[in-house]
């Protein structure tokens, strides 16, 4: 990691710049293999999974034996691990659910809301180097709550055409009504579009790799709807001398084991909290499996030493990290500041993996700064909110005269003939 002292404002801008990539070919790509899946369907999405993925297939949907015999593959402990995480994402989730209220804005006026889930909805599940069976849960469950009716999932498989097996326990007990063995770009394609097997959905949701990302924003422009912009994973930790540094580095590294373009960043006042998280990142990484991976992380990623706590949340909000994570003694006070994050955690045993698996929280979250925009997904995100009012005779003479004058200025005389002849 780069250890940078007191940078002055000016230079905060370039410092927290994610790390980039040479993606100039990336979009060519990803636009040729959608337009080859929009016009062929089935035939290209197949063909690009012999490509990419190595898996000669003949069917795309999972069957319903696979399906079942996937829980006699895991362990028990997987399998009670996932229910617990379940039922505690599940409680969660219920408790965003929407009450619709009546409101009589005018006398004679009343309008409500109702919240109405989104009928399709695709859930993208990586499976490569880490098959994500966390983020089946993540989506499939709150799009259950919602009311979705259809919950398609996408996701690779290895050479052998097979799903694994977590996966589909995990979309099995979270409720997907269909699976299909699709990976990468012809996956978003496939749901974007539709095939004669993948139904098109309304809505896309799930992470993904630069190419994925890239489809899901290229679908999104006509197409279908996205859960938001996404990319590399992030972690930002903020920490002081109480904080323990053998916890702190097992948090950056927790981030940092995600991906080579993963950014991982510590803010303190206290030099000697950066030195004793250095050298515990070197004693921890030697002994990670994914260390190599770790490794290219850290290069791009940063200590900074800065004056006060002011500054660290002042450089915070500029950030707008995915994870936060605040270890100090005063962290409900400093969160308590924090308007730009996608998920905060909060003291010394708030670990950033108990959202990834298993507190209840969605661990789907906006990154590269979306945070300053965008909330991680939630209950609404599976859901469109519709709403509805009725005007009472006596309501049309209350607020009848208000329309008139507005369209009338507005020079929409049709608007206001549609008002006039009913207060007549």
């Amino acid at each position: 990691m780069q250890v940078i002292k007191h940078p002055d404002k000016s230079e905060w801008k370039s410092l927290l710049a994610r790390p980039t990539f040479d993606t100039s070919s990336l979009n060519d790509t990803v636009s040729r293999i959608l337009t080859d899946i929009r016009q062929e369907g089935d035939a290209a999405v197949l063909r690009y999974g012999e490509m990419f993925d190595k898996a000669v297939l003949k069917e795309l949907r999972v069957t319903l034996p696979e399906i079942n015999e996937a829980a006699n593959l895991l362990s028990e402990d997987l399998k009670e691990a996932i229910h617990v995480a379940a039922k505690n994402i599940e409680k969660f989730h219920v408790s965003q659910k929407f009450e619709t209220k009546k409101i009589e804005t005018t006398p004679g006026v009343i309008c409500w809301q109702k919240a109405v889930g989104i009928e399709k909805v695709g859930l993208y599940i990586p499976g490569g180097s880490a098959p994500l069976f966390s983020t089946v849960l993540m989506l499939a469950i709150p799009a259950k709550i919602a009311g979705c009716k259809e919950i398609i999932l996408c996701t690779p498989p290895d050479k052998d055409g097979n799903i694994n097996p977590a996966i589909l326990y995990a979309a099995k007990m979270a409720g997907a009504t269909s699976i299909f063995k699709v990976g990468g770009v012809q996956a978003i394609g496939a749901m974007a579009y539709g095939t004669a097997t993948v139904p098109k959905v309304y809505k896309i949701f799930g992470p993904g790799n630069q190419y994925v990302m890239a489809a899901k924003q290229l679908v999104s422009l006509r197409d279908v709807a996205i859960d938001m912009p996404a990319g590399p994973s992030e972690v930002q930790v903020i920490a002081d001398e109480t904080a323990n540094a053998a916890f702190i580095a097992a948090d950056l590294l927790s981030q940092a084991e995600h991906g080579a373009d993963s950014q991982v960043i510590l803010t303190t006042t206290s030099e000697k909290v950066i030195e004793q998280v250095l050298s515990e990142i070197q004693v921890q990484l030697a002994l990670l499996p994914r260390k190599e991976i770790a490794e290219k992380a850290l290069k791009h990623s940063k200590a900074i030493l800065l004056k006060n706590n002011e500054d660290i949340i002042e450089l915070t909000n500029e950030y707008a990290p995915e994870h936060l994570i605040i270890e100090t003694a005063d962290y409900i006070q400093l969160a308590q500041q924090v308007v730009n994050a996608g998920s905060v955690f909060l003291g010394n045993y708030t670990p950033e993996s108990a959202g990834d698996y298993a507190s209840g929280t969605n661990h789907t979250l906006p990154t590269n700064g979306y945070a300053k925009a965008y909330s991680g997904v939630n209950l609404d995100s599976f859901i469109k909110k519709i709403t509805f009012q009725e005007i009472s005779r006596e309501g049309i003479q209350n607020l009848g005269k208000t329309i008139e004058v507005m369209a009338e200025n507005e020079l929409l005389y049709a608007h206001k003939n549609a008002v006039t002849l009913r207060l007549k």
